[in-house]
């Protein structure tokens, strides 16, 4: 079952969430889903939107490209570190996630990409427009903090690696019940 929302009485729960990380879920040849820390919700164009932004190296940037939709999914209590880890460390090239994280998978309303009954409140869209970040025109601050040559303990690990911005607009929202 599920309880249709106003995305907008949960915007302010969505907010401090990102913060501690939410999944950004795609559905290609198979489901993957990314944790992220980054992202808005918002209005462009007078369409309600959920902005994500994607590193040109994921799985999941090739996926989007691919099909055009996404979904995210937000806990309404306490986070499982068994999903944070699996869904924020591992690649879906290299990994089943719905397997290592035991992911309960529940079927979409609209866009074809399922949500998580793990993390219930699910915001359904479908990418309105993308765009590649240019680091040029970032800080250089910024740049420093979030795109350094490399992780430290992993030189091999380029973090000069831009995002894609994916403006996504809502096509429906509720509470896996």
């Amino acid at each position: 079952m599920k309880e249709k929302i106003s995305i907008k009485d949960y915007a302010g729960h969505i907010t401090e969430e990102l913060k501690k990380g939410i999944l950004l879920n795609t559905q290609g040849e198979k489901f993957n889903s990314m944790l992220i820390g980054w992202g808005q919700l918002g209005t462009v164009w007078n369409i309600p939107t959920f902005s994500v932004y994607v590193r040109e190296s994921r799985c999941t940037k090739e996926i989007l490209d691919n099909t055009g939709v996404f979904t995210i999914s937000i806990p309404m209590g306490n986070h499982d570190p068994v999903i944070n880890r699996v869904c924020g460390s591992l690649s879906g090239r290299d990994v089943d996630k719905v397997e290592a994280a035991k992911l309960e998978l529940v079927p979409p309303e609209k866009n074809g990409v399922p949500g998580i009954r793990q993390y219930p409140l699910t915001i359904e869209c479908e990418v309105l427009y993308s765009q590649r970040e240019e680091l040029s025109r970032i800080p250089q601050e910024i740049i420093e903090t979030f795109y350094p040559e490399s992780l430290v303990g992993f030189p091999e690990f380029d973090m000069r690696d831009p995002h894609t911005e994916y403006i996504g607009r809502i096509v429906d929202a509720y509470i896996i019940k």
